[in-house]
């Protein structure tokens, strides 16, 4: 038992102490209990504390081999700022910061130990009030006690510690303790307590005393401190208390495959134009390049195991793991966790296989049913037609089944049509290579190299780079404009009724179109220049009556004439480009023909190079020529190649 003097000369020998001390070495479980231990020792706010740290400590395994961390502790130095700038730099382990200070008002708690009588004083809270003595006795009191030190009470309460502290003694009786049994459910993973009260004399239970008791009923693992420790400031009895929670195991995720591409097509948005949705644009095709990432593995996770209160080991499972499956076009990482694009094309998923597919299928015509417009990074085959107002875009070929109506075709390879265009004046075919097709009626076509054509080509502009071919029984050219850099050839040109129909050949459609649209640009430059020159004129002949312009004018004048530099500069550029332009289109070595195996009507236009010739008779069977510039009429030459073979 402990004496009265023996709590004064502790409280003497810590008065002391406190005066000359200017640091402490204290260790715990983590750094946070050894910096509560220094505020203790210290006497000082957590806030107030500087430390360094000696031993970082160890958990263990198991609590095997676990170490407590080691620091050395003291105050922080204090700086003498002004008050409106002093900092209140918060150092402590609160909880999370919800941005509202939390208030609480400080506290007494009074236990019975073996040692004597203990009491605990814990410090307000942000704008908590401080515990007082009279709160100290009056818990005293409560708990039946009078040999105790008012003294030593006192300093408890103004240090306000948050620690027990001894201040008096009582006749302490061991066979009047609390008792304890201990009740362990859910399969091990929960320990409930009930504590019956001590009787006359008897102690309260301690931390260390509650953690023995369930050792050595077998539970180690997954004491709840924060509910042992609140019991013992607030004893419950008779109530079954929660004094341990087992561990679950948690199991690893599975694998996943995270997809580069929208595999729902109900979750592709529709695109706006002009602030209206455009239902044509359904962007349906998942388009994809060489090289491009499809899709990543995320791998799958390992379980994290669990423990029972008494220990036991609860195994976790591992994730499952997931096929990246790969199919055609397709390349797989040397990790095995990605998949890329080995063509450009389209990606679609078969069998939980990934796959790049050269070629696009619309089963049907392309309409709002089957998905609206269609851009694609390869071939495009369209089983139906395509319907006024859709548009096909391809990296490849387009090949259609049915009729193409007023739409647009662009293809960077051939455009095969198996039936016939009918742009109704708006329509437009433009192909890299070749475009094949039945007819051609009222459309825009443009080639890179040949239009094949086996009935007729009506009411139309054809552009090709280097062939127009109108071969078949009823291969008629009728009305409209057709130019093409080698030549034009068909069996019949113009009709009876004596259609305007214009062919020309011997140069490139492409030059000759940028030639004229840089004529329209130097017209409009000369345009502004004489402008410009008109007014500057004007401004010259005012400063040469008066010898001198009113600043705003003479600053006007000088504008103009930097601006009449500036366009005479770009007119001369695009000059240089028409001459460069002419240069190229001299050097062709093609001279151009175009041929007729049956009839050429009056009406028709024959243009080969500089040369041309308005037909005002009819002719059979003939081929016209470029000769000594002029359009001249000799026997009709066959075609040294059959185009219908290939189509």
């Amino acid at each position: 038992m402990v004496g009265l003097s023996r709590i004064r000369e502790y409280m003497r020998s810590q008065a002391e102490e406190d005066k000359t001390r200017r640091s402490v070495n204290v260790s715990g479980p983590s750094i946070e209990d050894a910096l509560t231990q220094a505020s203790i020792e210290l006497g000082i706010p957590l806030k107030d504390i500087e430390y360094e740290l000696l031993e970082p400590g160890s958990r263990g395994t198991f609590g095997i081999g676990r170490k407590d961390c080691i620091l050395i502790a003291y105050k922080k130095a204090e700086e003498q700022l002004p008050e409106e700038e002093a900092l209140d730099i918060d150092l402590g382990f609160a909880g999370d910061d919800d941005g509202k200070e939390e208030t609480r008002n400080g506290d007494v708690f009074v236990r019975l130990s073996p040692e004597g009588i203990l009491l605990k004083v814990s410090p307000p809270v942000g704008g908590g009030k401080k515990a007082t003595e009279r709160q100290a006795l009056d818990a005293l009191d409560r708990r039946g006690v009078s040999h105790f030190d008012k003294n030593m009470i006192a300093q408890v309460v103004k240090q306000a510690s948050g620690d027990y502290i001894p201040v008096g003694e009582y006749a302490y009786n061991p066979a009047n303790d609390p008792i304890m049994t201990v009740d362990i459910t859910d399969f091990e993973m929960k320990a409930y307590i009930v504590v019956r009260p001590p009787g006359e004399g008897g102690s309260d239970l301690s931390y260390e005393v509650i953690e023995n008791f369930l050792k050595n009923n077998g539970i180690i693992h997954g004491l709840r401190d924060e509910t042992i420790n609140a019991f013992i400031d607030r004893p419950v009895y008779n109530e079954s208390i929660l004094v341990a929670e087992g561990t679950k195991p948690q199991d690893g995720e599975d694998a996943r495959i995270l997809y580069n591409f929208e595999r729902d097509s109900n979750k592709i948005q529709l695109k706006e134009k002009n602030g209206k949705v455009d239902f044509k644009e359904q962007n349906i095709v998942q388009n994809v390049v060489e090289g491009q990432v499809l899709a990543r593995k995320v791998p799958a996770g390992e379980g994290k195991n669990g423990r029972s209160v008494t220990g036991k080991l609860l195994p976790a499972k591992n994730g499952k793991d997931v096929n990246l499956g790969i199919g055609k076009n397709v390349n797989l990482s040397e990790d095995g966790m990605t998949a890329v694009a080995a063509i450009n094309g389209q990606v679609v998923i078969v069998n939980d296989k990934l796959n790049v597919e050269p070629i696009h299928v619309v089963n049907g015509s392309v309409n709002l049913k089957t998905g609206g417009n269609v851009v694609f990074l390869g071939t495009v085959y369209v089983k139906g037609g395509v319907e006024d107002g859709f548009k096909v875009k391809a990296a490849g070929n387009i090949e259609v089944v049915g009729n193409v109506g007023k739409c647009e075709l662009d293809a960077e390879g051939d455009i095969i049509i198996h039936q016939g265009v009918n742009g109704r004046g708006g329509g437009t075919v433009r192909a890299g290579r070749t475009v094949w097709a039945k007819f051609i009626e009222n459309s825009n076509v443009e080639s890179g190299e040949n239009v094949v054509v086996s009935d007729g080509i009506i009411n139309s502009s054809v552009d090709a780079n280097q062939r127009i071919i109108c071969q078949g029984k009823r291969a008629t050219i009728v009305g409209g404009h057709l130019r093409a850099s080698e030549e034009v050839h068909a069996k019949n040109i113009g009709s009876v009724a004596g259609a305007e129909t214009v062919v020309e050949v011997g140069y490139d459609p492409k030059s000759i179109e940028s030639i004229q649209r840089l004529e329209k640009e130097i017209k409009t430059f000369d345009d502004q220049l004489e402008e410009i020159e008109l007014n500057i004129h004007t401004l010259e002949n005012i400063k040469k009556m008066k010898k001198a312009l009113p600043e705003e004018k003479e600053q006007y004048l000088e504008e103009l004439q930097g601006q009449q530099r500036k366009i005479e500069v770009k007119r001369d550029e695009k000059k240089e480009e028409i001459k460069k332009i002419q240069e190229y289109l001299a050097s062709l070595k093609v001279n151009g023909k175009v041929s007729a195996s049956g009839k050429v009507y009056p009406g028709v236009k024959v243009v080969i190079k500089d040369a041309s010739l308005k037909i005002r008779n009819e002719f059979k069977n003939v081929t016209f020529i470029n000769e000594l510039n002029e359009v001249k009429v000799t026997k009709y030459e066959a075609l040294e190649e059959d185009f219908s073979k290939n189509h």
